[in-house]
């Protein structure tokens, strides 16, 4: 009997253990599902400011590494050398806080006053069309039979506006008064997931060398192995995706800045910025400052903003189908149709921050996932060609 072998005895034996302690935990798994949700949402929230550290990080090492290799070139003494790691991560970090703060500064301003001339307008058409069924003018206008049986009231409905802006602002206001509660927390977390972000960049190397080292320590040579491996795929991804992602959105910015100049649009560089700010979330990004840019420009010249939504959606093909597969498709090697499954899912799971993070995660999922493919099916090949 084959059960006389040990080997063969404690091999079924690990077999039938596995298989019962599988089915054990995907009952509990089911069974208490919400606990587990619960439990899981409880540890997010326990390390969020460790994980949103780790991922300022990962995004602040890019333009690091970059800083850190060109810095000190010439003549490198050991001053220089000892220096160079701490004037790279500052210099990232003037760099990346100071595109965000110049494209605030630029933007909201704006925005701000282009809302203000839109409901300006409103509030003074309605006093000019309350003012001009009043009139004898009125009665020249054509279909003025017509117009008169549509009984308006314009002066209750500019009324009835303008305590909606009131009730809207209150609610704004009382909505930012409650957020002030929990502002200390919001800054207590953000110091900490900041000066975790620094000395995770200060000491990259030592840490890589300190997982090793547990790694190696307490688990399964193969297990330390496929996990290395796993994270080098992922991390070379993400860097590849980072570097791709804005290279792709200051070609997209500039080419709309440059474009509505030519075209005498209003707020060419305001919005060529806008553009390639929001063209860091794949896809969706362009998209957001379309709406955005048009809405501003519509204040101006109604004519110039459809030029601007045509010249963009033109604009948003050739980056679509030339620009973005070149520069990011090329680094990432993703289809564009898991491209934009990665962005929907990560979207509904973690909103614009899930939006950037899904096409590098997936990336390294397609990336992994083609790599065991190939080993799975060259492992058949060999075993088929031994059976013949």
């Amino acid at each position: 009997m084959f059960l006389d072998d040990p080997k063969t005895r404690k091999a079924l034996t690990q077999w039938a253990v596995g298989t019962v302690a599988v089915c054990i935990l995907i009952f509990l798994g089911v069974r208490y599902v919400s606990s587990i949700a619960l439990a899981i949402e409880w540890l997010i929230g326990l390390v969020k400011p460790l994980l949103i550290g780790a991922m300022l990080a990962m995004v602040l090492s890019v333009p690091m590494g970059y800083i850190e290799k060109h810095l000190f070139r010439k003549n490198p003494t050991p001053r220089k050398k000892k220096a160079r790691r701490p004037l790279a991560i500052l210099l990232s970090l003037i760099l990346v806080i100071g595109i965000f703060a110049g494209i605030a500064v630029l933007v909201i301003p704006e925005l701000t006053g282009a809302v203000s001339i839109v409901i300006s307008s409103i509030t003074n058409g309605l006093d000019q069309l309350a003012a001009l069924e009043s009139s004898d003018d009125f009665a020249k206008l054509p279909y003025a039979a017509y117009l008169e049986k549509v009984d308006i009231d314009w002066i209750t409905l500019k009324a009835q506006l303008e305590n909606w802006m009131q009730k809207l602002s209150s609610t704004i206001l009382d909505s930012t008064a409650s957020a002030l509660g929990s502002i200390a927390t919001s800054l207590i977390d953000g110091i900490v997931a900041f000066v975790f972000c620094i000395y995770v960049l200060a000491n990259k190397e030592t840490l890589n060398r300190q997982f090793g080292r547990l790694a190696r320590a307490w688990l399964p040579d193969r297990f330390t192995d496929s996990i290395s491996h796993i994270f080098a795929v992922c991390g070379d991804v993400f860097q590849q995706f980072i570097v791709g992602q804005t290279t792709e959105a200051v070609i997209l910015g500039t080419l709309c800045g440059v474009g509505m100049a030519i075209l005498r649009i209003p707020y060419a560089p305001m919005v060529g910025a806008l553009v390639g700010v929001t063209a860091l979330i794949p896809y969706v990004g362009a998209f957001l400052a379309t709406i955005v840019g048009a809405f501003m420009i519509l204040t101006v010249n109604p004519f110039k903003a459809l030029v601007f939504v045509i010249y963009l959606l033109a604009l948003q093909q050739v980056e679509g189908n030339l620009i973005y597969p070149r520069v990011v498709g090329a680094k990432i090697n993703l289809p564009a149709m898991w491209v934009l499954a990665a962005i929907t899912v990560g979207g509904n799971l973690a909103g614009p921050i899930g939006m950037l993070l899904g096409v590098p995660a997936a990336s390294a999922a397609y990336a992994l996932i083609r790599e065991a493919t190939q080993k799975r099916e060259s492992e058949k090949c060999k075993q088929n060609i031994q059976l013949q």
